[in-house]
């Protein structure tokens, strides 16, 4: 198998019957079987055939995740075609932007969507048609993806072989999609990947974890994300396993009050996530143990810690003494974590956790409810799995064992081998290893070096291979001195610890001392110092230094990091980091370059006289107006 083609014919062929999808009608969901999405995807192929598109071509694919984002999908590839999918949380002049930067000749929108695309398609005049699911109202550019799947199957039959002669000329370095990263750094840049990354990658990830064809996802992550794609869409293809997307209902706020509903009626066995939502699901499981009183809080946070004992750090669970905790660990498991899966529907095994980095507790939280979090590491460049954790070989905190085959080193700055433990710069090859960035010759150039792919992300390999991945080399903590530090580890340990800050952005670019911009949690701040207090601000004020003093010499955690990277002082900012303000992308990773530049000003006060005290006076104004 060298195509996506390839992988789905050939599932079509070992599990005809097997539903690949399936979608919510009328309340209930039903299933489309492998045989019934390739006569959809040969009837939208069709379709792209008789509006003329040429191998090579690009279509823009805009929507929420369902059965149609699949027929359109493959029917583009089918046809020769190169998809752009686009996140639906984009801003007009990102959708403009990668619309335009791909050359897309035509773009696929899905009803929900068509308000914002009339909204810029005169800013598109290379966009040809716009094909838009659940419409009935074509005009103009704007074609009824119902209607046209019926001309397409019309066209088939009036063009015999055509469609045959299109795939049988597809191969391995053809373009499957062009993915525009969401930016943790600079301007979107679009990235090449070719059937044979997609094909490499999908076979990879099985080296590690083996999908069988009983498994069934609910696909939550955006579709259009590499994650989602490969693991999701791609792997559960070629293992003749089914995905099910979430009733998206009338809005994003719908969308997301379904999934819950949705999970207990899908009954996964297997759920991808990020650190966002692993946070989001274990804050409303504990809301929901806490409203049942002080007791059931007490017996609930008592089993936790026997099976945090119990689990060690992952990989074997219940070594040695620890053993002697199984019927405990059982006991719990029946009487009350079980009770809790069933929110995830009661037939989850584990998730797999991408994107950001996960912090350990959660990785512990998640194994003790009997659902463990892989963590697993990779980038969209490398299409994008790197390596994972597995059922069969865990350690929490690390980013698991590399897929095979894929050559991995750790380097220095000057791009030399480090030795076993050492930390530099992880640099892969592969042949999941993107072709480049389209039409960015210099971007390509500086991440493509001798085959090699430089991840930009720092990290060391132990000595029984376990890949440990400490953050991103461009966001550097950079001192006067030049010595430089990665602050993911800082940002995510004050976040994870303190329930008075709910965002950090440490910053040192070659300065005296390190600063920080918080977003402060009013909630809980409110909790512990009441707003009536004549001296409100300020107290709270002292409750986050004194958060920030645990990690210092003789603090709670004063072990973890070096002093000379934690913040000196802090300014608190009067909103969160939301992809509504453009401060996260579409992964919840915090855009870090977009974070200094908007609060430049901040940060250079933080270096001034006034600013090196937190109890400055802009701080406290600013927790004045979030008093209001």
């Amino acid at each position: 198998m060298e195509t996506i083609i390839d992988l789905f014919e050939r599932s079509c062929e070992l599990f005809p019957g097997r539903p690949y999808l399936w979608e919510k009608v009328d309340g209930r969901y039903v299933s489309t079987s492998y045989a019934g999405t390739k006569g959809e995807v040969t009837r939208f192929a069709g379709a792209l055939l008789s509006l003329g598109l040429r191998k090579g071509d690009r279509v823009a694919l805009l929507g929420e995740g369902c059965n149609k984002w699949i027929y359109a999908e493959l029917g583009m590839l089918y046809a020769g075609g190169v998809n752009v999918p686009l996140s639906i949380k984009l801003a007009d002049n990102e959708i403009v932007f990668r619309v335009e930067h791909s050359g897309a000749r035509f773009l696929v929108v899905s009803a929900n969507f068509l308000g914002r695309v009339r909204g810029v398609a005169s800013r598109l005049p290379g966009v040809e048609k716009i094909i838009v699911f659940n419409f009935n109202e074509p005009e103009g550019r704007y074609l009824s993806f119902e209607a046209l799947m019926a001309a397409g199957e019309t066209w088939l039959l009036a063009h015999a072989g055509a469609l045959q002669e299109r795939t049988g000329a597809t191969v391995g370095d053809d373009l499957v999609n062009i993915s525009y990263t969401s930016g943790t750094t600079a301007e979107p840049k679009g990235i090449m990947l070719s059937h044979k990354n997609y094909v490499s990658n999908v076979l990879q990830s099985d080296s590690l974890i083996r999908i069988t064809p009983d498994y069934k996802i609910l696909l939550f992550l955006p579709w259009d994300h590499s994650f989602a794609h490969t693991v999701g869409i791609y792997s559960f293809m070629y293992n003749g396993a089914s995905i099910a997307s979430v009733d998206f209902g009338r809005s994003g706020m719908e969308y997301l009050r379904n999934i819950p509903v949705n999970l207990k009626e899908v009954r996964p066995t297997l759920l991808l996530s990020v650190p966002a939502l692993a946070k989001s699901f274990k804050r409303n499981i504990e809301a929901g143990v806490e409203a049942k009183g002080r007791l059931a809080w007490w017996f609930y946070r008592w089993g936790l810690s026997v099976a945090y004992l119990y689990n060690g750090l992952g990989d074997p669970a219940g070594k040695g003494p620890r053993g002697l905790l199984k019927p405990l660990v059982w006991l719990w498991d029946k009487v009350l974590f079980s009770k809790i899966r069933e929110v995830f529907g009661g037939e989850l095994k584990f998730f797999i956790g991408g994107g950001a980095l996960l912090e350990l507790e959660l990785q512990r939280y998640y194994a003790a409810l009997g659902i463990p979090m892989y963590q697993g590491y990779g980038l969209s460049e490398a299409s994008p799995v790197i390596s994972s954790n597995t059922p069969g070989s865990h350690r929490y905190g690390s980013s698991g064992r590399v897929v095979k085959p894929l050559d991995i080193e750790i380097r220095d700055e000057e791009g030399k081998s480090a030795g076993v433990g050492e930390k530099g710069e992880i640099w892969v090859r592969g042949s999941n290893v993107m072709v480049g960035y389209w039409r960015n010759e210099k971007n390509t150039a500086g991440a493509l070096v001798g085959g090699w792919l430089r991840t930009g992300d720092l990290g060391y390999l132990d000595p029984r291979g376990w890949l440990y991945v400490l953050g991103r080399s461009k966001s550097l903590l950079i001192g006067n001195d030049g010595e430089k530090y990665s602050p993911e580890g800082i940002e995510e340990a004050i976040v994870e610890h303190s329930p008075y800050i709910d965002s950090c952005v440490l910053y040192n670019n070659q300065s005296p001392y390190t600063v920080a911009l918080l977003v402060p949690n009013m909630q809980a701040l409110s909790a512990a110092v009441s707003p009536h207090h004549q001296d409100a601000p300020r107290v709270m004020l002292h409750k986050i230094q004194e958060e920030l003093g645990h990690y210092r010499g003789g603090g709670r955690w004063g072990h973890l990091f070096p002093d000379r990277w934690l913040p000196v002082t802090v300014a608190l900012l009067p909103e969160a980091f939301s992809e509504a303000n453009g401060l996260v992308n579409s992964s919840m990773k915090v855009v870090r370059g977009k974070v200094t530049e908007r609060f430049r000003a901040e940060l250079e006060y933080l270096y001034t006289p006034e600013g090196k005290n937190m109890d400055n006076e802009r701080n406290l104004h600013t927790l004045k107006s979030l008093m209001k």
